[in-house]
């Protein structure tokens, strides 16, 4: 990466010329290094500050020492600036994609499901009932309770509502999450069944 500056006394013509010139240059060789990718959109941007001061210079009346600079075409009309034309679309296509997932994820929240299209039940969001069934995908004491059907190979617990406020040996108790109402339900391991 460098960065080259052309200073002088310049007619408006040939700062034209100059300024071209260095902008096309920047437009296909400012891209090529990793932090240049992240600097050379704004090198592109500061350049257009001189171009505003080259505008606000009188078009030379008589002929100097020798002939000025002929500017040529347009930085956009060069070969150059054709072929800059690709990364500056692919980082305009790379802000605009970020940008519009911003937003989708914004409007639409965080996910709810697990992709399938039904219940959550893989979340502490899950609740769970007295009298069904459940599985438990983490290792105890973690808890990742889900309801499965109780005539289910992956069931492992039967749920129970603890009447006298805690749970009988051998059972676990789940979170108050997998409850509608707060309350923490027992876990009894299925006989036969493996925790």
């Amino acid at each position: 990466m460098r960065f080259l500056r052309r200073q002088g006394v310049f007619c408006h013509t040939c700062a034209l010329a100059v300024f071209r010139d260095m902008q096309a240059d920047t437009l296909v060789m400012g891209w090529w290094g990793p932090l240049s990718v992240f600097i050379t959109p704004f090198t592109l941007l500061a350049n257009l500050s001189a171009l505003s001061g080259i505008r606000r210079i009188p078009a030379p009346v008589t002929p100097g020492w020798r002939p000025p600079l002929d500017p040529g075409r347009p930085v956009f009309r060069r070969p150059a600036g054709i072929l800059a034309l690709i990364p500056l679309a692919l980082l305009g296509l790379l802000v605009l994609a970020v940008t519009a997932l911003l937003v989708i994820g914004l409007v639409v929240g965080p996910s709810d499901g697990d992709g399938s299209g039904g219940a959550d039940t893989g979340s502490v969001g899950a609740t769970l009932d007295a009298g069904s069934c459940a599985r438990n995908d983490a290792s105890w004491p973690a808890q990742d309770l889900k309801p499965v059907d109780c005539g289910s190979p992956d069931a492992r617990y039967r749920v129970i509502d603890p009447k006298s406020g805690s749970c009988a040996s051998g059972d676990y108790a789940a979170y108050p999450q997998y409850s509608d109402d707060g309350t923490s339900f027992c876990l009894r391991p299925l006989k036969g069944r493996a925790p």
